[in-house]
């Protein structure tokens, strides 16, 4: 997913604090690397020069520098134009930008107790720079009048949509609103910039702490020794001797739960996972989930909205919270009766092992899942997932898969570089080349686990596409990969494959923007829209001309045996009624949360998720939610908040979207040079259920999504 970008805009308004250019230079006399545009290629951040102390101060100064340009905006004496008022604005705040890119990259993949004082510091004076921009009528007046004769003014239709775009945001965070109002929502919105820091740091400390310390090697039996020398090199790293440590994935399940023979080692994990901001100390995230839920519900009634995910939803491809709940509930029965019947197949399964071992049998429980669920994949297609691992070392998938689809496509074509700083030594970083041998963009990868790294999968960029800026983009991916011991191969499961193709879809999003504005560039999208390029590009993952060209031996180069292919096709919807129920769960408690009204209680975190799974006839014992409200990072610190079924609703547009391709050739340049021109390339230039019906032909079936989840019988042709 893309990371909510820390872009702000400001007023020429008093915040204090702010420092004057004298900050470029430090104590020691050292010169601020953000005080300048980088001289590296593509701008990329001089990372071998920036210090953790050099972010304050930059972030001070940009503001102040910001203040100044936004303030000649607003008290022009000139009418307003596009030019003075719409083209200034996106010429504003260079400096800022470019820390807060920065910034946000660090703080969410290689934080430490610094980096995230100066997060909590700075996140309430950075919502205060929001507002100053949005609720203040003096330039707004100045961005409405521009709107009001945009019909006149003879603009491109990338311009046009600027003004569109630009006037709706200023309306939609208040704008219109009296005068007392708007103080009264720059308050709540300073409160809910602080806790959405406060829970984020909250989750990542939390999260360290949950990881599962192991004494006795027997209780790791059924994990891979590579695994078990990745634990054990966890638990140095912790300082710990004669131990080994499962750190945990941000999602409720973890990996090892589907090979751990111990079936208490299974149920200590799930638990540390399950409970991991539940234990009532400095890291319980509970009540400020609560607040913030009930703090969000205030906005949306101010702005003259229901509830927040009415407000949040009115520039989104699904418009209104009844059009998306509508959609998720059409999916709830089928995912749910499959989810039993494989639950089913799972008890008959533990039945039959309990049996075996002449034990009383018990009932399948969450942590049990996984684990029989592999052994009845064993069973019913003689596939293991040890022996597909092999055959998906993260080099190879990286160069031989996931590269090799984006020149099979679209004709680029990669260079490693090492002469480029990175922030820490895992990362890796490439030039990307267009079909024409031009330089197109620089991308970096982080794809290990750390414990000082967000958790799930994300890409952002380092630097934003603008030819009204001169820049070309910088894109990064992260991912949360267990890290293998010194010299050993870091093999994949081929969900982690998928979430390799997923995020370099987004950056394929990032790096093909072609957009004169910042605003309107790369994945600057509705949520409902941008999890879509990264989707389809999962599909390439198992296209079998992409898939025979990586899927080989790490040892031998041995492509994957023919028979093993066709196991695994067959096994390919496996186990995805409780893939579809624990992601809508999740899903629907987002929307839940966020269809609170103003008037609402302060709830119960508990209490709540119990009742919203019961209601929406989500609460099956043995799937739970694939995030629980209480470390839900996307709604509650990543910008996703009631837009999680974002990823739902891109998965419609995703498969729709791939049968056009299977209808047309499959993987070819001309379809994905189509594809490029007339999706990827655009960024948010016009509307996007315009954009995507224009490319595909015809609005979105959802019947693509509910064949290729196995949640419905392909017609019989």
């Amino acid at each position: 997913m893309p990371r909510l970008r820390m872009l702000v805009l400001a007023t020429a308004i008093a915040l204090g604090a702010s420092v004057s250019a004298t900050a470029a230079t430090s104590a020691a006399g050292t010169v601020n690397p953000f005080f300048s545009a980088s001289t590296l290629p593509f701008q990329a951040p001089p990372f071998d020069k920036i210090k953790d102390s050099d972010y304050q101060p930059a972030i001070d100064e940009g503001i102040r520098r910001q203040l100044a340009e936004i303030g000649k905006i607003a008290d022009n004496p000139e009418p307003a134009t596009f030019e003075n008022t719409y083209v200034a604005m996106e010429k504003s705040g260079v400096m800022l930008n470019r820390e807060l890119l920065v910034f946000g990259a660090v703080a969410g993949a290689n934080t430490d107790d610094a980096l995230q004082k100066v997060q909590q510091f700075e996140a309430p004076r950075l919502a205060a720079l929001s507002d100053a921009m949005y609720l203040n009528d003096k330039l707004f007046q100045r961005v409405k009048k521009v709107y009001d004769e945009r019909g006149t003014l003879k603009l491109d239709p990338e311009s046009q949509r600027l003004v569109e775009v630009v006037y709706k945001k200023f309306v939609h965070h208040g704008a219109e609103l009296s005068a007392a109002d708007k103080a009264k929502l720059k308050t709540l919105n300073k409160e809910e910039s602080t806790l959405g820091t406060l829970f984020t740091n909250k989750l990542l400390a939390a999260t360290k702490k949950a990881a599962l310390v192991v004494d006795d090697k027997a209780q790791l039996a059924g994990l891979s020794d590579a695994e078990i020398a990745a634990a054990a090199q966890a638990a140095k790293d912790r300082g710990l001797t004669g131990k080994w440590v499962l750190t945990l994935q941000n999602t409720t399940q973890q990996p090892e739960l589907q090979e751990l023979t111990d079936r208490a080692t299974r149920k200590a994990l799930y638990e540390a996972s399950w409970n991991r901001a539940e234990h009532g100390d400095a890291n319980d995230t509970r009540k400020t989930i609560e607040r913030l839920a009930q703090l969000r519900a205030e906005q949306a009634a101010l702005i003259g909205f229901p509830n927040y995910a009415a407000w949040k939803l009115e520039d989104q491809m699904a418009k209104t919270p009844a059009t998306a709940i509508h959609f998720m509930q059409q999916l709830v029965p089928a995912a749910t009766a499959r989810a039993r019947a494989e639950a089913a197949d799972i008890q008959a399964q533990i039945d039959q092992d309990q049996a075996a071992l002449k034990q009383p049998s018990f009932k399948l429980q969450p942590w049990d899942w996984n684990f029989y669920a592999e052994q009845v994949r064993k069973a019913k297609y003689d596939l293991d997932e040890n022996q597909i691992k092999p055959y998906f070392e993260l080099n190879n998938v990286l160069q031989n898969g996931v590269f090799y689809a984006a020149n099979q496509l679209y004709g680029l074509t990669f260079k490693e570089r090492h002469d480029i700083p990175v922030y820490q030594p895992d990362v890796r970083v490439f030039e990307v080349f267009d079909h024409n041998g031009k330089s197109l963009a620089l991308f970096y990868c982080d794809y290990y686990k750390r414990d000082n790294k967000g958790g799930g999968a994300w890409m952002d960029n380092l630097v934003t596409q603008s030819k009204l800026m001169g820049t070309k983009p910088v894109i990064y991916n992260v991912a949360n990969f267990a890290k293998p011991a010194p010299g050993q191969p870091a093999l994949l499961s081929f969900d982690d494959v998928i979430t390799m193709f997923h995020e370099f879809g987004h950056a394929l999003h990032g790096m093909f923007a072609d957009e004169q504005y910042p605003t309107l560039s790369g994945t600057n999208t509705a949520r409902d829209f941008v999890e879509f390029p990264s989707q389809f590009n999962e599909h390439w993952a198992s296209d079998p001309k992409v898939f025979a060209h990586y899927a080989k031996n790490y040892k031998t180069g041995a492509p994957m045996p023919a028979a093993l292919v066709e196991k695994m096709k067959k096994a390919g919807n496996f186990n995805k009624g409780y893939d579809m129920t624990e992601l809508v769960a999740a899903a629907m408690l987002d929307m839940n949360w966020h269809t609170l009204g103003a008037n609402a209680p302060l709830q119960n975190a508990d209490q709540f998720e119990t009742a919203s799974l019961k209601k929406d006839h989500l609460d099956l014992s043995y799937v739970p939610p694939r995030y629980r409200s209480s470390y839900f990072q996307h709604i509650w610190g990543n910008g996703y908040a009631a837009g999680y079924y974002a990823y739902l609703w891109t998965e419609m547009l995703a498969d729709d979207g791939f049968q056009w391709f299977k209808d047309h050739g499959g993987l070819t340049r001309a379809n994905g040079d189509r594809f490029r021109a007339m999706v990827l390339s655009r960024g948010n230039t016009e509307d996007l259920a315009k954009m995507y019906r224009d490319w595909r032909g015809a609005n979105p079936n959802i019947e693509p999504m509910l064949i290729n989840r196995g949640l419905q019988q392909a017609p019989k042709k």
